[in-house]
């Protein structure tokens, strides 16, 4: 390679040159193999280098690459709601496209502040979200999220969203609480801001159905998002789901909500809707919001240069096909449950890991210096960062976080292999993480 000028994520030292990619493998330069479990971001859910996908994007970029839609619709975006409104539960059934998970959320936002102001509701102007959330890098979106470590060089920058406590049974129910009370209580945090605010003042409640990034698959307690559904529909309130890590079938259902039998009235969704092959992402809102806007001023004021890029919209297309076609949802399924067994045979009595948990194939789990206590490391020890590059020297790819807990850092490891992943190739990938924290973890 020439002179390197690319801005990467850390100026310390360039990463390793990637060069192919084969199923579940990655292949750096020097022909080492990686086994990707964790989908880079939970991104890759069809593995790398998957034929059909690959066609379908060179079809698409040898008959049309490009269109603005403020003059065109395609085939394949038209194709792609289509597909998305059929696989969606309930009313969601209108689609406007976005380049990212971030830009989806920077959208949901403002098209739940149009709807409101579409029926004449000009005063609704708070957003509620969760602490130990996260929305995305965007400045909208970063507002809504409580990540503080990310937040913190650019809280002037962010608008003021109200954040709530979020549901994460593992660390916040009492002792002997029960998951059904602990959630009944999470939930109830909501209507309590909504109150303090004015219940006349709020715009939406913005959640992830499972918690991604900052806290490791934290699934939601038992009657927790019926709950919430209920609050926000007795204040008047647009409940935002936020599914591009968890949905487009990565739990098992083509949105997670599915599984808590609650429809939200926006969605969103990225990540593993193309799959990797071509960025995309995508809100998923109910005719209701849709008509709302439709009846009034008849546009959503809000776009960007490529929302529903053909090339992209053609990739996620054939993802969404290969998922339906081949079963893939419930061989989540099947393999979420295989996962969770291997990983609490081998870590269940660890005296340094304190929780297993997730939903489907987006696990975690939970590194703890005291199991009994539940006592994080101390920060300063990066515990999920030492595991990253133990297991990165194994070939191993996993993905690690350290969400604030009291002002301490929780360390928890994230995997997210691709759908298609066989039983060996999920055995591998429990054998080389129980090396790394044999390695890593001091007992």
């Amino acid at each position: 390679m020439g002179a390197e000028h690319v801005f990467h994520r850390s100026t310390r030292a360039p990463p390793p040159l990637a060069v192919r990619g084969e199923g579940i493998l990655l292949i750096d330069e020097k022909g080492r193999r990686y086994i990707d479990a964790c989908g880079g971001a939970a991104v890759s859910c069809l593995g790398h280098g998957h034929p059909e996908v690959v066609a379908a994007m060179s079809e698409q970029a040898a008959r049309l690459e490009y269109i603005h839609t403020g003059f065109f619709t395609s085939e394949a975006a038209e194709e792609l709601a289509a597909m998305v409104a059929e696989m969606s539960p309930g009313t969601l059934d209108r689609v406007w496209y976005t380049s990212s998970g971030s830009e989806a959320i920077e959208a949901a936002l403002k098209l739940a502040r149009q709807y409101h102001l579409e029926r004449g509701d000009s005063e609704r102007k708070h957003v509620i979200a969760r602490r130990q959330s996260y929305h995305g890098n965007t400045l909208g979106a970063l507002a809504a999220g409580g990540s503080a470590w990310r937040r913190a060089p650019y809280e002037p920058l962010l608008i003021d969203v109200a954040l709530v406590d979020p549901c994460f049974e593992y660390r916040f129910a009492e002792p002997g609480e029960s998951a059904e009370s602990y959630g009944a209580r999470a939930a109830d945090a909501l209507e309590q801001e909504i109150l303090r605010l004015g219940p006349e003042t709020v715009i939406g409640f913005v959640a992830e159905t499972v918690v991604g990034a900052t806290a490791g698959a934290v699934p939601p307690a038992p009657g927790y998002l019926k709950r919430i559904r209920e609050i926000c529909d007795r204040n008047g309130v647009l409940l935002i789901l936020d599914e591009v890590m968890c949905g487009s079938g990565r739990t098992g259902t083509f949105l997670s909500c599915e599984q808590d039998n609650v429809v939200p009235d926006i969605a969103t969704l990225g990540k593993e809707l193309g799959a990797g092959y071509q960025p995309i992402g995508a809100v998923v809102c109910t005719s209701e919001v849709y008509d709302t806007v439709a009846r009034g001023s008849g546009a959503l004021k809000h776009g960007q240069t490529y929302n529903a890029h053909p090339v992209g919209c053609a990739a996620a297309l054939a993802v969404l096909r290969i998922i339906r076609d081949e079963g893939l949802l419930g061989r989540v399924q099947d393999a979420g449950a295989r996962l969770m067994s291997l990983l609490t045979d081998r870590f269940g009595d660890h005296p340094n890991i304190g929780d297993i948990r997730g939903r489907g194939l987006l696990q975690a789990i939970e590194l703890v210096a005291d199991r009994s206590t539940k006592a994080p490391f101390d920060p300063a020890l990066a515990m999920h960062q030492r595991a990253k590059a133990d297991a990165f020297a194994r070939g191993l790819l996993i993905y690690p976080g350290g969400g604030t807990i009291d002002g301490r850092l929780g360390d928890h490891i994230l995997l997210a292999p691709p759908y298609n992943v066989t039983s060996d190739e999920l055995g591998m990938i429990v054998d080389l993480l129980a090396d790394t924290i044999d390695a890593v973890l001091p007992s």
